[in-house]
């Protein structure tokens, strides 16, 4: 039997209450934000790489690093509408947008 002698005593956090910064470092290595960020650059049916989804995220919030998407309430908004068009995108809320 093969036990793990680095168990986490903390438990998991839900995405949405990680840091932006994390959210979007996640979102920047998710197969389905990176066909999304694709389809909003208008290449539908193609996905971004890792990187070139982390560009698309730090043009669309307005930022040069992920990291100002902790502390600049502006990017933080952008950051917020764009999760909510993925989300809708994906489905799994109502398209805010007409």
């Amino acid at each position: 039997m093969i036990t793990s002698k680095h168990k986490s005593t903390e438990p998991r956090r839900r995405f949405n209450d990680l840091p932006c910064a994390q959210q979007a470092g996640m979102l920047s290595n998710d197969d389905r934000f990176q066909r999304f960020a694709a389809t909003r650059c208008g290449l539908p049916g193609q996905q971004f790489s890792p990187s070139a989804t982390a560009q698309f995220l730090r043009d669309c919030c307005g930022i040069t690093s992920r990291s100002q998407l902790n502390n600049e309430r502006s990017a933080q908004n952008k950051f917020q509408a764009l999760r909510s068009d993925f989300d809708a995108w994906r489905r799994r809320i109502a398209n805010l947008r007409n």
